[in-house]
């Protein structure tokens, strides 16, 4: 068996384990979930019924990590502490990380889907405006070429993932920070095999529906 079981589906979140995965070159397995015919393991490990769910087999448990950027971290915990924050880097690394799965991802989710914060009530919300959140982001990556700085770390899989796909979806706007940020990922081995697999998972599946 091996070290680790991910749940995915190629057209999901699941591509970010799969890049966090090949980045900390953890031994693992895929289950390829359907979205209509779920497994019973998957529904018995994650009551959301959601892909990513991560198993990682140790010690004699089954231990499971759901949400993307905790699978990221995890990850880098136990198969890849080169990829952890080092002391100094630990405030940027955790800020960052969860500003990109809390604030960031609200924004985006909620300007794709049409919802409108009243300005009077932007305190309500955790990422106040669309406009401050990228803004925000904007700003960090045009004075750092990575979360933490110069060093690539695990954080950067989980955020590199959000500016990756929102340049390639236009969910957010394509501003020179972040196309260079999502080229310098976009370069790495572990970025490219993971991408490869899921590449080839979805035209595999697009041939089938359209066979």
């Amino acid at each position: 068996m091996a070290e680790y079981t991910l749940y995915t589906n190629p057209m999901s979140r699941g591509q970010i384990a799969r890049w966090a995965l090949h980045e900390a070159g953890a031994d693992y397995e895929q289950v390829l979930v359907d979205w209509q015919e779920k497994p019973e393991a998957l529904l018995e490990a994650n009551p959301m019924r959601k892909v990513p769910t991560l198993v990682h087999h140790h010690g004699g448990h089954d231990h499971v990590v759901t949400e993307a950027a905790a699978i990221c971290h995890y990850l880098a915990e136990m198969s890849a502490q080169q990829l952890l924050a080092q002391d100094h880097e630990k405030a940027d690394y955790f800020r960052w990380l969860l500003f990109a799965a809390g604030p960031m991802e609200q924004a985006i989710v909620s300007k794709s889907m049409g919802w409108t914060v009243p300005p009077d009530r932007e305190g309500m919300v955790g990422f106040g405006s669309f406009d401050r959140t990228i803004d925000a982001i904007e700003g960090w990556l045009t004075g750092h070429d990575y979360v933490c700085g110069e060093r690539f770390t695990m954080a950067d899989v989980y955020v590199g993932s959000q500016v990756d796909w929102g340049l390639q979806f236009g969910t957010l706007p394509h501003r020179p920070a972040f196309g260079a940020y999502a080229e310098r990922l976009r370069a790495r081995d572990a970025y490219k095999a993971a991408k490869d697999i899921d590449g080839k998972l979805i035209a595999e599946a697009q041939a089938k529906a359209s066979g």
